[in-house]
């Protein structure tokens, strides 16, 4: 189609034309004659290029798949988690590396039975943490959350539960420098206790045994904080039967700080077992003693209730002590008066308590007795005592006592 139009003005980058219905047409000047000026008629001839349409039309479908293959069917994957090992106080969790697609990562958290724990660093190159201050025996719940630029996506929960202090399975020992048959048994010790060994330093290795330290596994495992201890830490592990200190296993500890037990057969006995040997190595008394004094004979209860009195601590060489009026013994003589002669009153005594050295003695035959009541007690010790009261077991003295008493106030 030919259209013939009217240059109305000429601008450097404009030209502005007129129709024959006199209509204006901004057109660029660049597309015109050099010659043109104002009032030059131009023939325009339009036209459809539909080869050039068709192109532009298959290259613009062409970019729409490109972009719904990249960005429109594939998405971040969620995280796997799950434990590579377990001690009795940490946990060393794992996780495949993240698949973001054509998303980008803005963080990796991880979750504690609910409650973020804490973000992973460098979320693109680490696939392990590790989890320590943990409780003896206890169930926990752990879980990643991936914040990408397509969404969150989380992990399935993972229960994880900490070992008991006589399982050894999570103890992982990385050894150093030591002699070759040193080392031979310290293999044969961690086989026995069900531990395993790494050769290397890993992020599951809870303990560094040697006895030198020197080295570059040395030199990581101070790096990263794992406690370095001697092969004999792991023969008390065994020893025991439970995982034990550290403190006293150091390569410059005191040995003395080691706490060595009874073993792990008295400690897995149960509380009622214990007692029974405890009571079985006091002996009978004390099983007699554990019974209820309401179920004991009349005998066996008066032996707990009357504590031994000092008739029961007399020699089997003494003859026995004189019973007393209320047992049916003779009553006591009454105490002289303060007036009368010396000599009735040693008539009055009997012959044992006037002499002190009895019939043995030839000389306590002629000559009176001037022994005072302390000397006759301390030969005869134990004649003159008696319980005042059965139930209180305190000794009295004799009624013959008191009348001896006498030649102490003379």
């Amino acid at each position: 189609m030919l259209i013939s139009l009217t240059v109305g003005k000429v601008d450097a980058g404009v030209a502005v034309l007129l129709t024959e219905d006199k209509r204006l047409i901004e057109f660029p000047s660049i597309l015109l004659p050099p010659s043109i000026t104002s009032g030059s008629i131009v023939d325009i001839t339009v036209s459809r290029n539909l080869a050039s349409e068709t192109a532009a039309q298959k290259s613009f479908q062409s970019l729409q798949s490109s972009i719904l293959s990249t960005y429109g069917q594939q998405s971040p994957s969620p995280p796997v988690i799950r434990c590579r090992n377990a001690t009795q106080t940490s946990v060393v969790l794992e996780w495949d590396p993240i698949a973001l697609a054509t998303a980008e990562i803005r963080s990796l958290s991880l979750y504690r039975n609910g409650s973020k724990a804490g973000n992973i660093p460098k979320p693109k190159e680490m696939t392990s943490t590790k989890m320590s201050g943990l409780a003896v025996d206890t169930e926990y719940n752990f879980q990643l959350v991936m914040r990408t630029s397509a969404g969150v996506y989380s992990s399935e929960k993972l229960t994880v539960r900490t070992h008991k202090m006589t399982d050894l399975a999570g103890i992982t020992v990385t050894p150093g420098m030591m002699a070759p048959p040193l080392r031979e048994s310290l293999s044969g010790a961690i086989d026995r206790i069900g531990a395993k060994i790494a050769e290397n330093v890993r992020i599951d290795t809870t303990h560094f045994v040697c006895m030198e330290g020197r080295g570059r596994e040395w030199e990581k495992a101070v790096e990263m904080n794992i406690p370095v201890v001697r092969p004999e830490w792991v023969e008390g592990c065994e020893r025991e039967g439970r995982i034990v200190g550290v403190r006293g296993y150091y390569l410059n500890a005191d040995p003395k700080l080691r706490q060595v037990g009874q073993g792990v057969g008295l400690q897995q006995q149960s509380p009622q077992r214990q007692q029974q040997q405890r009571r079985e190595s006091q002996g009978p008394a004390s099983s007699t003693a554990s019974i209820p004094n309401d179920q004991l004979p009349n005998r066996s209860r008066q032996e707990i209730q009357t504590p031994t009195s000092a008739n029961n601590l007399r020699p089997s060489n003494l003859p026995p002590p004189p019973l007393s009026p209320s047992e049916g013994g003779s009553p006591a003589p009454p105490p002289p008066a303060k007036d009368t002669p010396k000599a009735e009153i040693d008539a009055q005594l009997s012959p044992s308590e006037s002499t002190a050295s009895g019939p043995l003695s030839p000389e306590a035959n002629s000559a009176p007795s001037h022994t005072t009541s302390t000397d006759r007690v301390d030969q005869q010790p134990y004649q003159n005592l008696k319980p005042a009261n059965p139930g209180d077991g305190r000794p009295s003295p004799r009624p013959e006592e008191n009348a001896s008493m006498v030649d102490v106030a003379l």
